[in-house]
């Protein structure tokens, strides 16, 4: 039987830590760039006016 490869799934590990810290980095971010208002909106999960791809006839 062939022995784990501890060092690979620590690394693994270390690399899931550090896509996670930066996407809630760049989340965290684009949230302070954002107006309350729109960030209200996308919280609740509502389009903005600016995504709202639906046209009126």
């Amino acid at each position: 039987m062939a022995k784990t490869n501890f060092q690979y799934e620590k690394r693994q590990r270390e690399l899931e830590k550090k896509r996670k810290a930066e996407e809630k980095a760049q989340k965290k971010l684009a949230a302070k760039t954002q107006p309350a208002g729109e960030q209200e909106a996308d919280e609740a999960g509502y389009e903005t006016s600016e995504t709202d791809t639906t046209s009126s006839d």
